[in-house]
């Protein structure tokens, strides 16, 4: 699954607007107009073996990992509002550490932009007919250094994308 395609099955799945998904990436850094959004939003074409071709045209701009982050930071200003730092308290310097892959960053930023508990991930994977433990989810939640980290597949973000999609879509 591409960047492009979380993005798209996300602004699916919560109803976003174009101007709000513009917003979102302004809030995370990174000015694009509607067309840029527009282009963003649309799916890659496949190659003659399957494969996503990923090259810019001019109706396709594909979605990077800074850009993902981006917009998902974004994403939790816009739904939570902007962090306010304590009186006397330090900014904390960005420490060198490994990437999250895209999948787990996506579900880490939505569970933080949506104030979803545990449980709460536990019944939206459950709504898409799929049975986790707490477990797989705290080690989907880890940072990617951590010896119990487990990479997200692409079918485990698709059903909490899908789960998502009937809690906030068909209510």
């Amino acid at each position: 699954m591409t960047n492009n395609d979380l993005l798209i099955r996300l602004r699916y799945a919560l109803d976003l607007k174009n101007t709000e998904m513009v917003e979102i990436f302004r809030l995370g850094g990174m000015d694009f107009t509607k067309e840029d959004v527009l282009k963003i939003l649309t799916k890659p074409k496949k190659t003659e073996d399957g494969e996503y071709d990923l090259t810019p045209t001019e109706d396709f701009m594909p979605c990077d990992y800074e850009m993902l982050e981006a917009f998902l930071n974004g994403f939790i200003t816009f739904k939570r509002g902007k962090k306010e730092q304590k009186p006397g308290q330090e900014k904390t310097p960005e420490v060198a550490e490994r990437k999250d892959p895209p999948n787990n960053l996506f579900i880490k930023r939505v569970k933080i932009a949506l104030s979803l508990t545990t449980e709460d991930m536990i019944d939206i994977f459950y709504d898409a007919g799929l049975n986790v433990s707490k477990g797989e989810i705290g080690a989907i939640l880890r940072k990617a250094n951590h010896r119990n980290f487990k990479e997200c597949g692409d079918n485990f973000t698709r059903n909490f994308i899908k789960g998502l999609t009937i809690r906030y879509r068909e209510n």
